[in-house]
């Protein structure tokens, strides 16, 4: 073999049998936060996941229906978030919703692609383009937010709120704070300033109940 010449790219490890259908969708949550939807293709998401062409129209007809089915599995990767966590065993509601956003807080270290949204960063593409997307990275979000609203129901019954608060509005707020604290994140490719956002959402929250 002539040393000068270009070794060949090694292949890409195939998935274990059984397992292409879920390996496509961790890989389209990996390319798509990475490098966003519509610069990801399919070839890609098999390459990253290490299954043929063939295998993904084996599970998803286009890159648009395993987008969907990938909004949906995102969904179940977030529950741990209230069931499994230190935090959601505290006896106290403000502070159960205080420890989710401290937990928020810790998870915004590192690449800005490895804590930012799938959801959150393909609805912004895909909105106006793809109903079907919008609609799953819709309910996604929904599910998040109504996750999160018996704590702060129950905050709001044992300290207050100023009137015309909602538990689902402030959840949503929260969603909304940690959405737009990734989008800053991008723009200097560094989590400090999302971690600044998500600072100030505690304070906020802190003042709302009486807490500062």
């Amino acid at each position: 073999m002539n040393p000068n010449q270009a070794l060949p790219e090694p292949a890409s490890p195939r998935a274990p049998r059984g397992s292409a259908r879920a390996a496509l969708i961790e890989a389209a949550h990996r390319t798509v936060r990475r490098q966003g939807y519509a610069a990801t293709t399919v070839d890609q998401i098999c390459a990253e996941a290490g299954v043929t062409k063939g295998a993904f129209f084996h599970h998803f007809v286009s890159k648009e229906a395993l987008a969907v089915a990938a909004a949906e599995a995102w969904t179940e990767r977030a529950r741990p978030m209230f069931e499994m966590l230190p935090h959601v065993r505290l006896a106290d509601p403000l502070d159960r919703l205080l420890g989710h956003v401290d937990f928020r807080f810790s998870m915004l270290d590192g690449p800005v692609e490895e804590f930012t949204c799938f959801v959150g960063t393909m609805v912004q593409e895909a909105f106006a383009t793809s109903d079907a997307i919008r609609a799953a990275c819709e309910a996604s979000i929904n599910a998040y937010c109504e996750a999160l609203a018996p704590d702060i129901a129950a905050a709001m019954a044992k300290y207050g709120t100023p009137e015309g608060v909602t538990a689902i509005g402030l959840a949503q707020h929260v969603q909304a704070v940690l959405q737009g604290s990734f989008i800053l994140a991008k723009t200097t490719n560094d989590p400090a300033i999302a971690q600044e956002s998500v600072t100030h959402l505690k304070r906020y929250i802190r003042m709302l109940f009486g807490k500062i």
